[in-house]
């Protein structure tokens, strides 16, 4: 039987799982977390490509520009000074110079510091030649100074301090840049104990802060946020991300982190974050890393920073203004403190340290150079060095540029503008008493102040204005009509002829400070369609009177009187030769009208104070390459423009102007014997000086001890009167600033100007202008060309008059 098999194909059945709404929506989750990571992770690496690029462009350029640097005139010691080894160590640490034995010495140089002396040893990027100089001192003096092999020397000038980094900067930043092995480990572990202390270990994002950070964002608590900012991430926002407080500013940040921990060792981060972080304000110019904050706070070398400043600088970090070492030391103190605390904590210094720290005061150094750094003076040097260096980058080559200033000498001006501003103030507030009290709006004059050397030419202090944040016009090289500081070489001329034998019309002698001159109102032709009709600034006519009395009472009218005997064009020839490039030989000349800047009236008078040589005020001494090789070196020019008999006359008759004691009364028996300028001595400056008020639509002083000159000019920018004497507006600052330079070691051997040959110094009465004897006790010293000077004495005059007229001063012409 057969049997039949039937073959089926089998049925495959397949079943599916029944799924609940739960799993579906598990699922769902699932794939929309899958998509938004899929989105963050582009917009994720959009924005990290995107900022990539923006490090990119930033790191073509250098993260911090070359700037050629500004240096200050080196301070001469000599044996005699008053000064003591602190002082002499401080300005050579400020001029980064190290103590020598340290294992990297400064290649500016190094000093030691024995007891009473100090060795100075110049490196080889220093100003000077590698000579070194041991200073010996005693009491408070310096007793000797003597070379490397023993032997004396006169003088030894010190390493020019930095006076600033030529910025070209629009933010009105100063830094000065230092390597991370320059920095001490302090200092960097102080900053890490305080701001990031997991710097070395992270990635340039700290999680768990960050995680803080995004949670109280998200609630609103702005106050307890923190900044959960590495430092890392801060120096990404200091260099490319600016801070608008927002979740995408942070991120921003955070993704320019990552690419700088990409790009750069911790070390790098570090060294960038040093020089770039903010610490403070100085002036109009903010401090930009701990270079600058190292020499601004403590005058010193960042190398050179002890525990408790570091300690310091790492804590104003967080808030600089809110902890301003300068205004604000008890808060200062106790973030400093807790910095200490905080690097106890970590390990860095023991507990003992941390408490010898905490017990040093603040040892923070006055302002530097000046509150803004010079900034008048240096932007006069900045125009030289284009005009000498053309179009050549001194900015980027970071050249180093010598100039004239004197430090300590620019502070006393800054200080002195400052302090008398009250004082201009009070007299622009008396003069418009009227408009006050109809409520007219009037403004106050602005100040320039210029002090030389007047032997050499140096500007030693420059000040153009009295505020450089408010107004960057520099006055004291600004055009202004000189007024009656231009009257002494009216004076000059006139002993010009006198040296050259010539007689002056109407005269029967040589000019003399006796020579008769006549005070009273004459009408002159000054070349154009109007008469010239000058009065005395007070509307007094004296009539006949000396000349040294025309230049004590700065009396207009007997000056042109004399002008127009020496002759107008002699008289404008030689102001042209001191620099006075604007006169011309018309009247007004003798008394000022045409103008100059104070910068050039302070050289003009260098002829009155240095033997008849006229000396081009100068600010530029050297140029030099990073490593101290000679550029170009700029010497002054000078010529002679009197003779110096009669730069001494001139002077003799000056000193005449600030004769006087206002307090006892100028006048007495009704005769005058004040000069314009006596003020200055009841202001309390009594060094040996010669001087001369200056009154126009400005206020002028111009003076010299023999040591020092100095021009104040008090004015309005728009030109309009200021209404108010010389002496009454530029003679109080002159005075100040005077009195205060005359106590610095370098300026304080002032002395009697000395006569040279040819010229005799008398005693004359000052009724009859002759010599002086027992009969007439009533007298003045002045200064006469050898065999000029009255032969008659006062009790035997040639003129026989009798007792009675002598008595009276009647029946002579006199002058005093």
């Amino acid at each position: 039987m057969a049997i039949k098999v039937r073959l089926e194909k089998p049925k495959l059945k397949i079943s599916w799982p029944k799924l609940s709404f739960s799993s579906w929506l598990v699922r769902g989750v699932i794939g929309f977390v899958l998509l938004v990571g899929i989105v963050i992770f582009s917009v994720f690496l959009h924005y990290y490509n995107k900022y990539a690029k923006v490090v990119d462009e930033r790191l073509k350029q250098p993260l911090f520009a070359e700037t050629a640097k500004i240096f200050a005139a080196p301070r001469e010691v000599r044996p005699g000074q008053k000064l003591t080894a602190h002082v002499i160590a401080a300005e050579l640490r400020a001029a980064g110079y190290s103590i020598d034995g340290l294992s990297h010495p400064s290649q500016m140089g190094t000093f030691t510091e024995e007891g009473n002396q100090i060795i100075v040893r110049p490196g080889p990027q220093s100003y000077h030649a590698p000579d070194a100089a041991t200073i010996r001192i005693s009491k408070g003096e310096v007793q000797s100074v003597t070379d490397d092999k023993g032997q004396s020397l006169a003088s030894y000038e010190l390493e020019p301090l930095l006076i600033t980094g030529l910025s070209e900067d629009a933010n009105r930043t100063k830094r000065r840049l230092v390597t991370y092995d320059e920095i001490p480990p302090n200092l960097v572990q102080a900053v890490l104990a305080i701001e990031d202390r997991r710097f070395f270990e992270h990635g340039g994002v700290n999680y768990f802060s960050m995680a803080g950070w995004a949670w109280h964002d998200i609630i609103g608590d702005r106050k307890h946020r923190g900044g959960a900012s590495t430092v890392t991430m801060q120096l990404a926002k200091l260099l490319f991300v600016a801070d608008t407080g927002t979740i995408k500013y942070k991120i921003s940040q955070i993704l320019v982190a990552f690419h700088l921990e990409h790009r750069f060792t911790k070390k790098q981060i570090f060294e960038a974050y040093s020089n770039q972080i903010n610490l403070g304000q100085r002036g109009s110019f903010s401090i930009q890393g701990f270079g600058e904050a190292a020499q601004v706070y403590f005058g010193k070398d960042v190398r050179q920073l002890d525990l408790a400043e570091c300690a310091m600088l790492a804590g104003i970090i967080q808030r600089p203004n809110y902890f301003n070492p300068f205004r604000h030391p008890e808060r200062t103190i106790e973030r400093r403190n807790l910095v200490l605390d905080s690097m106890v904590e970590t390990g860095s210094i023991s507990k003992s340290q941390a408490e010898r720290a905490k017990a040093d005061p603040l040892h923070l150094v006055p302002g530097s150079v000046d509150a803004s750094e010079a900034p008048y003076f240096v932007d006069i040097v900045r125009d030289q060095l284009i005009q000498k260096l053309g179009d050549r980058d001194f900015n980027r080559e970071g050249l180093r540029i010598y100039t004239s200033l004197d430090p300590d000498l620019q502070r006393l001006a800054t200080t002195s503008v400052d302090e008398t501003q009250h004082i201009v103030e009070a007299a622009v507030d008396r003069k418009h008493a009227r408009d006050r009290k109809l409520g007219k709006q009037y403004t106050y004059p602005q100040v320039a102040l210029v002090a030389l050397d007047p032997h050499t030419g140096q500007v030693l202090a420059l000040v153009g204005g009295k505020n450089y944040g408010a107004s960057q016009v520099n006055h004291a090289i600004a055009h202004r009509p000189t007024g009656s500081i231009f009257k002494p070489f009216v004076f000059a001329a006139a002993f010009q002829t006198a040296v050259q034998g010539t007689v002056l019309p109407g005269q029967n002698t040589l000019f003399s400070p006796v020579t008769i001159l006549n005070d009273s109102q004459q009408t002159y032709d000054e070349g154009t369609e109007n008469e010239y009709t000058p009065r005395n600034f007070e509307g007094a006519f004296y009539g006949d009177i000396t000349a040294r009395f025309a230049l004590l009472r700065s009396d207009n009218n007997a000056t042109i009187s004399l002008a127009s005997m020496v002759g107008f064009d002699q008289v404008a020839a030689l102001a042209r030769d001191s620099g006075i490039k604007s006169a011309k030989g018309t009247p007004s000349m003798a008394i000022g009208s045409y103008d100059a800047t104070p910068l050039d009236m302070a050289g003009a008078y260098t002829v009155f104070s240095n033997g008849g040589v006229h000396i081009d005020p100068w600010t530029l001494a050297s140029v030099r390459a990073p490593n101290g090789d000679v550029i170009d070196d700029y010497p002054p020019t000078s010529r002679q423009v009197l003779d110096p008999r009669v730069a001494f006359l001139t002077t003799s008759m000056m000193q005449a102007v600030l004769q006087g004691n206002g307090k006892q009364g100028c006048r007495i028996d009704g005769k005058v014997y004040c000069g314009t300028g006596a003020g200055v001595r009841n202001m309390g400056f009594v060094s040996p000086a010669a001087g001369k008020t200056g009154t126009s639509h400005d206020a002028w002083f111009a003076g010299f001890t023999t040591n020092l000159l100095c021009v104040v000019w008090v004015g309005n920018d728009d030109y309009t009167d200021i209404k108010i004497e010389g002496a009454d507006a530029a003679a109080p600052i002159w005075a100040d600033f005077m009195k205060r330079a005359v106590k610095l070691p370098q300026y304080s051997d002032t002395h009697d100007f000395t006569a040279p040959d040819g010229v005799d110094v008398v005693k004359l009465d000052r009724t009859t202008n002759l010599l002086s004897d027992d009969a007439c006790p009533d007298s003045y010293s002045a200064a006469f060309l050898t065999g000029t000077a009255p032969t008659d004495t006062c009790d035997h005059p040639t003129d026989h008059r009798n007792i009675l007229q002598k008595l009276f001063g009647v029946g002579g012409k006199t002058g005093e």
